[in-house]
């Protein structure tokens, strides 16, 4: 459930890679290679549960999802897969949050008006956190830096096939 960027970084050994939005678009395809032992799988749990929710409108209600996510799995000392190291999206929200409304405040003193731009931030942050989503950190996860290698989607059903066979 997480994006490629955040797979490849850090991820279960013999986990498999479906970003959120790739599994919305290929659920129905992907309910005939999963069963009951499927274990849900993001940063924290907030994707896996909306995963675990798309999943369950196509027919397979039974899903897990790893409580905590991978930071969890990381503090509890679990085995990973590592990779390029990147920030994380949160980090990342963080940075680019923090700098435009440092920016705009300071920009506020010569330019009237400016300041406005930091209040409208943090309302959008207000929000993102009333929502349980970040539009903040949807934009960020869409630049390369955070894309990594694409999940191949028909790669990953063709190793549940296989599997299941």
């Amino acid at each position: 459930m997480r994006t490629p960027g955040e797979f490849h970084t850090a991820h279960i050994p013999g986990s498999y890679n479906v970003p959120l939005d790739t599994l919305r678009e290929h659920r129905t395809e992907l309910r005939h290679h999963l069963d009951e032992q499927v274990v849900l799988i993001c940063r924290s749990g907030n994707r896996a549960g909306q995963a675990q929710q798309a999943l369950a409108e196509a027919g397979l209600p039974n899903l897990r999802v790893l409580d905590g996510g991978m930071l969890a799995w990381e503090a509890a000392q679990c085995p990973v897969t590592r990779g390029k190291p990147r920030w994380d999206l949160e980090r990342q929200v963080r940075l680019a949050a923090g700098t435009t409304v440092l920016v705009s405040g300071l920009a506020g003193v010569v330019v009237p008006g400016a300041h406005l731009v930091g209040t409208a931030l943090g309302a959008g942050l207000a929000f993102a956190a009333v929502t349980n989503t970040c539009a903040l950190g949807m934009l960020l996860s869409k630049l390369p830096y955070n894309r990594g290698p694409k999940a191949d989607i028909k790669a990953v059903i063709g190793t549940l096939a296989a599997d299941r066979a």
